[in-house]
């Protein structure tokens, strides 16, 4: 039985990791700023115990408020899943420094606090995972998201940099980088295009597995890369996207 904490589970992937790391029996506790949603997650039947911090990655001390408040729940840490995320589109002529910080400062900022605040809880753990969700984003654009993209091209390299400082202590750093995800996490972008429901019959044409994923699809590798049999793996972005960064 694992010790988890997922910042990002009210829904879409945090969510489907959530019930699959409770159905093999760890208990979780859920940080999220959307309360009502984190609760309806957690008060699912399963064998693993679950529980709900509000906490709000966008402020500074948003992050240590859900590590401190997971780990005196929990009686310490096994695996950090920082999962928190925003996704904006706009034409750049729109953009303000303020829409440009608060991206950042979930995307990029949160997790290294998170990780910052968690690794002397993970450093005790005998089989600790810091895991964060990048993007297929990292390693190409779209027009109208130059904060996710940026954010989550630098969350790649801040994967890198912690693995290599942390694996000393027996922590494992790796991303899981998810391509096209049925979930409302993507809306903002699809009600930026002219027309929404070509626009998605067009990029499902150009993914070689032919649909987006769900979120289990990634859910799956999240669990892998915080078990045991994922031992050896720290510093990778593992993406999942159906093919489609590969054509």
């Amino acid at each position: 039985m694992a010790r988890i904490l997922i910042v990002g589970a009210a829904s879409g992937i945090g969510a489907a990791s959530a019930r699959t790391f409770r159905a093999q029996g760890d208990d979780v506790v859920i940080a999220d700023i959307d309360e009502a949603g984190a609760r309806l997650v957690a008060d699912e039947v399963l064998p693993g115990r679950a529980s709900v911090v509000v906490a709000d990655m966008a402020t500074p001390d948003g992050p240590s408020r859900a590590v401190d408040c997971a780990a005196a729940i929990l009686g310490g840490l096994d695996v950090v899943f920082a999962n928190a995320a925003v996704l904006r589109s706009a034409p750049l002529e729109d953009w303000t420094p303020a829409a440009w910080d608060h991206s950042l400062a979930v995307n990029l900022r949160a997790p290294f606090l998170l990780a910052q605040r968690a690794a002397p809880l993970l450093a005790m753990s005998p089989s600790a995972s810091l895991l964060f969700t990048s993007s297929t984003g990292a390693f190409r654009g779209h027009a109208g998201m130059p904060a996710y993209h940026a954010s989550k091209a630098g969350l790649v390299n801040l994967v890198r940099v912690l693995a290599d400082e942390l694996s000393p202590r027996g922590i494992r750093v790796n991303a899981v980088c998810p391509g096209w995800i049925d979930t409302p996490f993507n809306d903002p972008y699809w009600s930026s295009q002219t027309d929404p429901s070509n626009a998605r019959r067009q990029l499902e044409a150009s993914i070689p597995l032919r649909r987006q994923g769900v979120p289990q699809d990634v859910a799956d590798v999240v669990i892998f890369l915080c078990s045991p049999a994922a031992r050896y793996i720290t510093g990778q972005a593992i993406v999942v996207d159906g093919g489609y960064i590969a054509v």
